[in-house]
């Protein structure tokens, strides 16, 4: 058996997007099976949910956990209980504006223009300004520690997911312009957003037709 995690899940973003961001981050390669997965019919799939990775003897599921897993095992979870403390309250800010993004795709056609508005007006008002203050506050190239974290990576995700909607949404956000280009050069960062990597693209009518059929929406 490969010693690389395993990702279960359909050809596309969706909740594994967020998992690959943070291997990537992390410096992690990835094999990548199909699905539907015979997983569904063997009881594997604990809640018969996806995604599904399979890492260190594990076959874990749920975004969240998945998550905290990786992580920690990275060295991306803060020094003590206090910095893992920060780090969970931010990456759960974030996760609030992805889950907009995330589910924006399958917005009727009458609801897309609100939706949009939607996420640019949380993203502008409510998310992006807690992250420039923190970062201007404490004048460090990180969120947290001045170490780079799970934080970070979300964060990063969520920056470049916006502007895919919204192109000047970081024109009122001086550092958050900056901490973008920081990140887009760290090493593992830059490989992952370079054509060919594990990063998919943006949903697709053929995406979303694909996740209606397999979840029966």
């Amino acid at each position: 058996m490969s010693g690389k995690p395993r990702l279960t899940y359909l050809n596309g973003r969706g909740r594994m997007e967020s998992i690959r961001w943070l291997l990537a981050a992390a410096g992690v390669e990835e094999e990548l099976t199909g699905f539907p997965s015979p997983l569904l019919l063997d009881g594997s799939l604990l809640f018969q949910q996806v995604p599904l990775v399979e890492i260190d003897g594990m076959k874990m599921v749920q975004t969240r956990a998945i998550m905290s897993y990786i992580a920690g095992k990275y060295n991306l979870h803060g020094k003590d209980l206090k910095e893992r403390a920060l780090i969970d309250m931010y990456v759960e800010g974030i996760s609030d504006l992805m889950q907009m993004i995330l589910m924006f795709p399958f917005s009727p056609p009458d609801a897309k223009e609100k939706n949009l508005e939607s996420i640019k007006d949380r993203a502008t008002n409510r998310y992006f300004p807690v992250f420039e203050k923190v970062l201007k506050q404490h004048g460090q190239d990180f969120l947290v520690g001045n170490k780079f974290s799970w934080a970070d990576v979300q964060l990063m995700e969520a920056i470049l997911a916006v502007e895919e909607k919204v192109p000047a949404v970081l024109s009122g956000f001086p550092q958050l312009q900056v901490f973008k280009t920081k990140m887009s050069n760290m090493p593992t960062i830059k490989k992952f957003l370079q054509p060919g990597s594990p990063r998919k693209p943006p949903p697709d009518a053929h995406y979303v037709e694909t996740v209606l059929k397999v979840f029966k929406k």
